[in-house]
Formats: structure tokens, C-alpha cells, sequence
């Protein structure tokens, strides 16, 4: 899930600057409805950058907050954090041999 929304975020910047390449290009050009069009595109990039950025903020926070939980987890229960880490190894192992 933490994936799927890196990607997200990712893709979104794409968007964002190829918008504004856009925009950049178009930037001669004359006439009532592309400049309205222009007004809306820009006005949209600035609601969409500040979206990503609270995006970013709370997946950083979450990101945070799972690292910490999993340190308190494995520094109360040490030996069950080797257990399932050495279980998880061994389980990888195998499927790579494979």
C-alpha cells in the first residue's frame, strides 16, 4: 500500500511539470479561451502541488510512526523479533534456491 502510494505521489509530480511544460509552451499563444484555459491549468497546478505536499507530509509521518512502533516492538520482545527474522530468511532462502 505505502508502494502504491509512493507511486502515486511519483506519477502526480510527472503530471505536474509536464502541465507546466505545457503551459510554458503555450505561452505565446493569443485568444480568449486559452488564456481562460491557461488561468484554470495554473490555478489547478497550484490546488495539485499543495495536495502532493500534504501528501507527502502524511505519508512521511506515517512512515514514521510504523518505524517507531516496529523499534518498540522488537526492543520489547528482542528474541521474537530474531525468531521471525530468521524464519523470514529462511523462507526467502528457500524460494530463491528455487
Amino acid at each position: 500500500m505505502e508502494a502504491t502510494k509512493e507511486k502515486l505521489v511519483s506519477d502526480f509530480k510527472v503530471l505536474v511539470g509536464d502541465a507546466e511544460e505545457l503551459l510554458k509552451a503555450t505561452a505565446n499563444q493569443a485568444g480568449e479561451k486559452v488564456t481562460l484555459a491557461r488561468k484554470r491549468i495554473e490555478q489547478s497546478l497550484e490546488d495539485g502541488k499543495k495536495t502532493l505536499t500534504e501528501a507527502e507530509d502524511i505519508l512521511l509521518d506515517k512512515t514514521k510512526d510504523a518505524a517507531k512502533a516496529a523499534e518498540i516492538y522488537v526492543r520489547e520482545n528482542p528474541w521474537s523479533a530474531v525468531g521471525i527474522a530468521a524464519g523470514i530468511g529462511v523462507i526467502l532462502g528457500l524460494i530463491i534456491r528455487r
